[in-house]
């Protein structure tokens, strides 16, 4: 008899166990999951950035992604004292956008971007993407 019983706390104690692991399991899957979503998904901001358009291309050795640049009007502190000017590098998101900035370079653009806190591959090589083009001079 005590045996038996013996027996039956042992099961119990391994389905308490079992429970603890999946709960925690699920718990750090969450998490996990959570926090993928808002490095590389979460829109962390938007915004409207002005410029004359540099230069837009279509590169990559894996995932080949749309990348451009604007030069802004102003000037920015170098890094060793000197003067420059402020560049806004960015990803492109759709071949529409592209090929409207490729046939245009040299113009000034204002161009709306959705910026990310973290860069995947296949969107493109930097945090800020830009979704459409507002305006063109």
């Amino acid at each position: 008899m005590a045996e038996s019983i013996y027996t039956d706390d042992q099961s119990v104690k391994k389905k308490r166990r079992g429970r603890a692991v999946f709960w925690l399991l699920l718990v750090v899957l969450l998490g996990l999951g959570g926090y993928v979503y808002w490095k590389y998904y979460f829109v962390f901001g938007e915004g409207v950035k002005s410029g004359y358009l540099n230069y837009a291309v279509h590169k990559g050795n894996v995932f080949k992604t749309y990348e451009g640049k604007l030069i802004q009007e102003g000037f920015a502190r170098g890094l060793n004292g000197g003067v420059q000017s402020n560049e806004f590098e960015f990803s492109i998101e759709s071949e529409e956008v592209f090929k409207q900035l490729e046939v245009n370079s040299g113009k000034y653009f204002d161009l709306h971007y959705k910026e990310y806190h973290g860069v995947i591959p296949w969107r493109g090589n930097t945090r800020y993407v830009v979704d459409r083009v507002v305006n063109m001079k």
